[in-house]
């Protein structure tokens, strides 16, 4: 775990909090609103979905019920977890929770084949939102993010402008976050404010 006074994260060189738009006639204006969020406790969990032990474990370590059907996301609020593969989640809360969630899973999970990594450190958090943003999000990937299709508690791991990410809508304003690892965030956060030129951007909280 890096010391919080040490932590800067990818996109700090570009002095995004002073781009900030308030709520007002500038942001309205915009088609597209982006948003960084540096730092959130990401921990990957494995184990076997069939085993009621496990998933009885899991629950009772943070306080959800696992994602079973591919894609999907379960929880929210404080905590809440993204389906990535039929043994496998990214459990998400807030920064400074990683090091609790991981060793309560740990601690739960003794004995039974399963793994719990922190991968807090790994990756940053890049939001779209607005009203061009499905537009936007259709130029990206391949996924289709239509709302018949990806809706509110969907999720994907897919390809994002050629760079690796995992899409999690967390609302139907739409809003998209994008799980992208640092070392590709400074080239999709400009591979976004091109694309997105088309539809004029606003830098939001």
């Amino acid at each position: 775990m890096v010391e919080a006074y040490l932590r800067r994260g990818p996109l700090a060189h570009r002095s995004l909090p002073s781009r900030i738009e308030a709520d007002g006639p500038r942001k309205s204006a915009a088609g597209l609103w982006l948003a960084w969020r540096p730092h959130r406790a990401q921990v990957n969990l494995r184990g076997d979905a069939s085993d009621a032990a496990f998933i009885g474990a899991v629950r009772q370590a943070i306080g959800i019920d696992l994602p079973l059907k591919a894609n999907t996301t379960s929880g929210g609020g404080d905590v809440k977890a993204l389906w990535l593969g039929p043994d496998e989640w990214l459990v998400v809360a807030r920064d400074g929770r990683e090091g609790d969630l991981a060793a309560a899973l740990r601690q739960a999970l003794a004995g039974m084949h399963a793994a719990v990594t922190d991968n807090s450190e790994a990756r940053t958090v890049i939001a779209i939102a607005g009203p061009r943003a499905r537009e936007l999000m259709a130029k990206a990937t391949p996924l289709d993010p239509h709302p018949r299709v990806f809706g509110p508690g969907a999720c994907a791991q897919t390809v994002f402008a050629k760079a690796a990410a995992i899409i999690d809508q967390i609302d139907d304003a739409p809003t998209f976050e994008l799980y992208v690892l640092n070392s590709f965030a400074d080239y999709l956060w400009a591979w976004l404010e091109r694309a997105g030129e088309e539809y004029a951007i606003a830098v939001v909280e």
